[in-house]
């Protein structure tokens, strides 16, 4: 019996903002060599032919201004460098709502947005009555969310789920109670885009999650299915690591930091191995 081909995807990571951090902050344990490191902020475009699927869209500048937290550019205007225009994109998913992956979507005027049950009920639920859970939520994106489902602008997912062809969805909580990464198959074999599944990849190696988290097991139990889900540690893309723009082949003849995760990455350093 013959099946047809998967379709395979071209992927790209934006990198819109950055910022500077303790080592210590990216471990949930002490970590004892402390000094400062880069946390970098990205959205990824998932691309074959006239399809284009983001994932996450970063933050702007309202909660640019009320984190104190540099903005380089707008993520979504920052698209058009890879000839896609905003308002052509018509698959949006949101791995979770936490204010650096959801805001922005009025910028995006005819999208519908994919997410998981849990992720939205987390958001909006009893949980954000508490201070801790609720810190790395911005109540108006949250907001600007639920205006989406009320337009009838939202997909929900109960679980693992096949966007596309060739695109899945990997429902892994941990970091949130409804994080979910994202299956792309590529040339190159199947890339996992892990957003906060794994801030860096030293979360992943040293089996250290980042201190956010509302369930420790089931990040880490993430973390293993994730590496499985993909098709070597090599295709595991951590979310705010600045090694993704140093290990992957940037995209030339544009102003903007955007490298290509379907195309085989430099080795990784010896001391993050």
């Amino acid at each position: 019996m013959q099946t047809t081909p998967l379709p395979e995807y071209e992927i790209y990571a934006l990198r819109f903002a950055r910022m500077q951090r303790h080592t210590s902050e990216n471990f949930i344990f002490r970590d004892e060599h402390d000094g400062l490191v880069d946390m970098d902020f990205f959205i990824w475009l998932v691309r074959n032919g006239d399809t284009a699927i983001l994932v996450d869209t970063g933050f702007g500048e309202r909660s640019a201004q009320a984190r104190k937290r540099p903005l380089d550019l707008c993520p979504i205007d920052a698209l058009r460098h890879l000839g896609v225009d905003p308002a052509d994109i018509r698959d949006v998913v949101i791995t979770h709502l936490h204010w650096d992956h959801a805001g922005n979507l009025d910028k995006l005027p005819n999208a519908t947005f994919h997410i998981q049950d849990t992720e939205a009920a987390y958001a909006t639920g009893r949980c954000m009555c508490q201070p801790s859970l609720r810190r790395a939520f911005a109540v108006e994106d949250v907001c600007d969310f639920v205006h989406r489902v009320y337009e009838e602008r939202v997909c929900f997912h109960d679980g693992d789920d096949t966007l596309a062809p060739g695109v899945e969805l990997l429902h892994v909580g941990g970091h949130t109670k409804g994080l979910q990464a994202v299956r792309v198959n590529t040339a190159r074999g199947w890339v996992v885009l892990a957003s906060d599944a794994a801030h860096y990849y030293a979360n992943l190696t040293r089996r250290i999650p980042f201190p956010v988290v509302v369930d420790v097991e089931a990040m880490l139990t993430g973390h293993a299915r994730l590496v499985k889900s993909a098709s070597s540690p090599d295709h595991f893309i951590p979310g705010h690591d600045p090694l993704v723009l140093t290990r992957y082949p940037r995209v030339e003849n544009v102003p903007v930091d955007i490298v290509s995760l379907h195309l085989d990455p430099a080795p990784m350093p010896a001391q993050t191995a």
